[in-house]
């Protein structure tokens, strides 16, 4: 008998939310695959962790644990949860313990001008007005998602959630690539995150690596039967762990 599938946890990055990983989902459930995609607070990175590693410990079995952009290192960090079986960067940040979002940022800038943020206040737990970010309506077609078409970007732009500043300056405490196999896909056409940043980390991880080189930081959006294969490879390796660390595919 063939061992089950893991669960694919899905967990969404800044300025979006679930529904961006609409298409992938179908591709996934259409191979079998369980799927969850996680609201995720985007309120602080440990807090984030925490609440996706909750919802990881409640689902019974395997869990392949995927995430997006921001969502990638919610993901290294919510993965030490007992029962993930594997990790899936998709056009993200996969930082080490001890490190900032903000100084792996620095080392690999994006095109991105500044310009195209927005600042936001919002109350914060100790009663004081603590910032969030989002990105410009005008600019999110061009920033984020250049290769959807321009009434999808302006849809995407009017349902993002913004990310509060202070988890990019949150070191990160834990790394749970350190003894997960992962997966990474580099958007070659990524204005959000530098695609130097997640070459880098997927190295550094030993992942096993993807590129896809006209995709923008949207990829989930515009390229899902990209995104799915490789979460699906994940999925399988998972299931059948005998795995080559370290390689790098077209």
């Amino acid at each position: 008998m063939s061992p089950a599938l893991p669960t694919a946890v899905l967990v969404h990055g800044a300025f979006t939310d679930g529904a961006n990983w609409l298409g992938v989902i179908d591709e996934l459930q259409r191979d079998g695959v369980s799927v969850v995609a996680v609201a995720n607070p985007l309120r602080g990175l440990t807090a984030d962790a925490a609440y996706v590693a909750s919802r990881v410990a409640q689902i019974d079995g395997p869990v392949v644990l995927v995430g997006h952009a921001y969502g990638g290192a919610v993901v290294t960090v919510a993965g030490t949860a007992r029962n993930v079986v594997a990790l899936v960067h998709v056009a993200a940040y996969i930082p080490a313990e001890g490190e900032t979002l903000a100084a792996l940022r620095d080392r690999f800038p994006p095109p991105a001008p500044p310009g195209d943020l927005r600042r936001w206040t919002y109350p914060g737990g100790d009663g004081e007005a603590a910032t969030e970010v989002s990105v410009a309506a005008e600019a999110f077609h061009a920033t984020v998602a250049a290769d959807v078409s321009p009434a999808v970007a302006r849809a995407l732009a009017a349902t993002q959630r913004p990310l509060a500043a202070a988890a990019l300056t949150e070191p990160v405490p834990a790394a749970a690539w350190r003894t997960r196999p992962c997966w990474a896909l580099v958007a070659g056409a990524d204005r959000v995150i530098h695609p130097g940043l997640v070459r880098f980390g997927a190295e550094r991880a030993g992942a096993v690596t993807v590129e896809l080189a006209d995709a923008s930081h949207a990829v989930t959006v515009s390229r899902p039967a990209a995104v799915a294969a490789l979460i699906l490879e994940a999925v399988h390796a998972a299931a059948a762990p005998e795995r080559t660390r370290g390689t790098s595919r077209a």
